[in-house]
């Protein structure tokens, strides 16, 4: 193993005896070990939809108008994110620009109709106002057939929440019987685990755990209470259950379940995702292929032997056995598992015989004149699963055939069409293999047990090599831990609480700031292009995540692990949790202590902004509106631009002359006496020369890696020198660039200073810039002169667009167009990030970012003050 101790790396031999277990299953690092690839998301369609939000675009709600707060008028949900939702204004058709976000748990929102009900005004915005004559009539044109978002989501306890979350312990629902579509029983929910529920039926005691159902709750077999009644079906609890008490009890038991059912019903939204059943096309005693309900690592021959209605049937194992006992399943068109005959031959698997059947091999075309019966046409097996692709030696998540409580590892073996073969990881070797449909709702993807804080069994063999080396972050003089930490005994009928206890161990979205200052450690544009919030989860799961995504976001990402690896408060109620940094081929690990509660996070997140140095509001529970209350805006990065780059040797003079390294320590002096004027002259409204510095930035990029020293013009070059000022969220930054620009007056001094730089490696990029910079003696006043109409801030895509085809880097405005580059957007960008984003070389992004430059200049001249 590698250590980091005061900054250097120490190799270590680790023992086989200290990697026999690790703390915890990290589906992260078992991929890296072994290679795996997981399974696509997407392929998880019933996942997919239980992340899906309960507010739906489309639907209309009405909302309470900015400039006047006592009138309101209707809006369209464009789109949602968690809880927040993305709304457009009646009236402005396809115009976006004054679309807005808002926090549904926050503002102001109503189902339409509120106002009428309240005697509250609907007003249109001040803005389109005088669009319409008669707003009443465009009113009824735009709300007829619309949705209204559901007035419960809007208001009281279920006020923003996710439909999973809907679902909560206690709520009651109506249970088909599993062999009888007319019969139905109630169910309360025990757990819900990120939609899989835990049903226990009515009647039915806490000494009766081992008869508990578990089914994800899109499964059709669930229905809302009175959903039997109302359909005309019989309330009968389960035949095997019935012994277990007398009718009266059962009876009980019943009305029990509708009185609590009707005093906490549970909201109609749970069932807007399941889907309806297809009319199905079988008739009795058609032949098809299936996968055995007994026999999981069987495909057998079977028969439709019941045809209850147009949308269930009953098929039954074909035993031809003098003694056979008949074993059905009740089906329906879309169920998993069953194919039509001559599938198994297509596919390459081998089909088991009926029992009893005395030929040697099995064919069909026999089987079927022997029985004197006809197969399924293939038009009775819908193709649907035919969207999801799964590849083989890919990996998932899968539900234990032998303990649906157990979620277990798994990998694809072998893909045959609508069929997976899994090997499941960490089971004993006879159970360890199953088949299963892709369209099953109980395989889920890599990272879902962890995402809903439920248990998941790991692969029984160690996944780490013998001697593995890792870089770790650790404090000076501080070693690893001698001994792993062992792992608890898991207990998979009592899984870890999850989001929808909203206990103390819960928290709900940590919001990421992105207008606020950044400090000296992170890299705005990166911090831009984070999500806005983290959560709702468990504290711990919510933070880890969110310090993963600063850590990610950093110049130096093993310098920040190392700073919040020293962020410790005696008082906390913490929870070690392990995070890595990767940099430059490396990873380092380190342990972080992370509040567990609630109560705690704001005091977290804020002493976190404070190690980093960064505004207090940067991480915080509370989204910040436009305006910090910190007034971080005021804040740049240059005054970082000194003390927290490391200090580089200087190499000796090219020439030998015994004032050349006085040279090098005036041109450094020089350097930040620029600094400084840049900073004052953003806030004059004076005229300014545009033209490119002379001394590129350089990355530190871990010093130790580097052991060519620098030459004097880069003694004090490091990586976060981000010389910009925030004004109206937009930054004109230069972070790590190697041929950055900057705003500064024609001095002599720094003309000879440029030309008495050691040329060196810098030469290659000092050529390039000279091609877009103008000769000494010419007049660069006209071009750089600038003239706006408009404030870029305000600039719409189409107008960036036109801006850059008047360039001469016209070839490239079809990219702004592609990645919907507004105003706002091209003032963010910079050499690196162009180079990146838009995957230019050096001459054309240097290019490109002169005419950008050019615009960030005018916008400081015509509108910064």
């Amino acid at each position: 193993m590698q250590t980091l101790t005061n900054g250097k790396e120490e190799e270590v031999d680790t023992d086989a005896e200290s990697m026999e277990e690790e703390a915890e299953f990290n589906w992260q690092d078992y991929m890296e070990e072994t290679g795996a690839t997981a399974a696509p998301h997407t392929n998880f369609k019933h996942v997919e939809v239980s992340l899906q939000s309960s507010f739906q675009p489309g639907m209309k709600l009405e909302v309470a108008n900015k400039g006047s707060p006592d009138t309101y008028w209707v809006a369209t949900i464009i789109t949602t994110c968690g809880q927040l939702l993305l709304l457009r204004f009646s009236g402005y058709a396809e115009d976006r620009k004054a679309d807005f976000w808002c926090d549904v748990m926050t503002a102001e929102l109503h189902p339409v109709g509120w106002c009428a009900q309240n005697d509250k005004s609907l007003m249109p915005p001040e803005a389109i106002k005088e669009k319409y004559s008669n707003w009443t009539e465009f009113l009824v044109q735009d709300l007829t057939g619309s949705r209204t978002a559901p007035a419960n989501l809007l208001e009281g306890p279920l006020r923003g929440k996710n439909t999973v979350d809907l679902i909560i312990q206690g709520s009651l629902l109506e249970l088909r019987d599993v062999s009888d579509p007319s019969r139905y029983w109630p169910v309360r929910v025990i757990h819900n685990v990120g939609g899989r529920l835990r049903l226990r039926y009515a009647g039915l005691s806490d000494d009766h755990q081992a008869e508990d159902t578990w089914l994800f709750y899109l499964d059709v077999r669930l229905r809302p209470l009175g959903w039997a009644q109302e359909n005309h079906l019989s309330m009968e609890p389960p035949t095997e259950f019935q012994s277990l008490k007398c009718a009266p009890d059962w009876q009980q038991a019943l009305e029990e379940a509708q009185r609590d059912g009707q005093t906490c019903p549970l909201p109609l939204e749970v069932f807007k995702d399941q889907v309806d059943l297809p009319k199905h096309a079988f008739t009795l005693a058609m032949k098809l292929e299936m996968v055995s309900p007994w026999d999981r690592l069987c495909i057998c021959p079977v028969s439709v032997t019941k045809v209850y209605n147009e949308n269930y049937f009953q098929v039954t194992l074909d035993d031809l056995s003098a003694d056979a006992k008949p074993r059905s399943v009740l089906c329906h068109a879309d169920s998993p598992g069953i194919v039509p005959i001559q599938w198994c031959l297509k596919n390459g698997v081998s089909l088991e015989r009926p029992r009893g059947y005395e030929g040697q091999d099995f064919d069909w075309a026999d089987y079927l004149k022997y029985s004197g019966t006809e197969a399924a046409p293939d038009a009775c097996f819908p193709d649907t699963w035919q969207k999801r692709v799964f590849t083989k030696d890919t990996w998932l998540e899968t539900v234990n055939p032998e303990q649906p409580a157990e979620i277990c590892v798994a990998q694809i073996t072998q893909v045959r069409g609508r069929l997976l073969w899994l090997r499941l990881e960490g089971v004993a070797k006879q159970f360890s293999e199953t088949i299963v449909d892709v369209e099953s709702m109980d395989i889920f993807p890599v990272g879902w047990c962890e995402a809903n804080s439920y248990p998941l069994t790991p692969p029984l063999k160690p996944v780490f090599l013998k001697q593995r080396k890792i870089a770790v972050v650790q404090p000076e003089k501080q070693l690893a831990p001698a001994h792993p930490v062992q792992t608890p005994p898991v207990n998979y009928c009592q899984p870890a609480p999850n989001d929808a206890a909203n206990g103390r161990y819960c928290c709900s979205k940590v919001f990421v700031n992105h207008r606020c200052f950044s400090g000296p450690y992170l890299n705005k544009g990166r911090i831009t292009e984070l999500p806005q919030a983290v959560g709702p989860g468990r504290c711990t799961l919510v933070l880890k995540e969110l310090l993963t995504m600063l850590i990610n976001a950093a110049y130096k990402p093993g310098r920040v692990l190392k700073e919040l690896q020293e962020l410790e408060e005696p008082s906390w109620d913490c929870q070690e949790e392990t995070l890595k940094a990767k940099y430059k081929g490396k990873t380092y690990r380190s342990s972080i202590r992370i509040v567990r509660l609630a109560e705690l996070i704001p005091d977290f997140c804020r002493k976190v902004c404070l190690k980093l140095q960064c505004c207090p509001n940067l991480i915080s529970p509370v989204l910040v509106p436009e305006k910090c209350p910190e007034s971080c805006f005021v804040q740049t990065k240059t005054k970082y631009t000194y003390y927290y780059r490391k200090k580089r040797k200087l190499s000796k003079p090219l020439l030998g002359e015994d004032n050349a390294g006085g040279d090098a320590v005036k041109a450094k002096r020089r350097r930040k006496k620029r600094k400084s004027i840049f900073v004052q002259k953003k806030r004059r409204s004076s005229a300014v020369e545009y033209t490119h510095a002379d001394s590129p930035q350089e990355s530190n990029d871990e010093d130790e890696d580097e052991g060519a020293s620098r030459s004097g013009s880069e003694a004090t070059s490091s990586e976060p020198r981000d010389e910009f000022t925030d004004v109206s969220s937009v930054e004109a930054t230069g972070s790590r660039q190697r041929c950055s620009t900057t705003l500064r007056r024609p001095d002599n001094d720094d003309v000879t200073s440029s030309q008495e730089a050691p040329e060196g490696r810098r030469r290659s990029a000092r050529q390039l810039l000279s091609k877009y910079q103008p000769s000494k003696g010419q007049d660069v006043q006209e071009e750089e002169q600038l003239v706006l109409d408009k404030n870029p801030l305000e600039w719409s895509v189409q107008e960036v667009v036109h801006f850059i085809s008047s360039t001469d880097c016209a070839s490239l405005a079809n990219m702004f167009q592609e990645q919907d580059i507004d105003g706002q957007a091209m003032l963010l960008l910079t050499l690196p990030t162009v180079q990146e984003c838009m995957d230019l070389k050096l001459g054309p992004a240097i290019k490109l970012c002169h005419h950008i430059e050019r615009v960030k200049v005018a916008f400081y001249r015509q509108y910064a003050n």
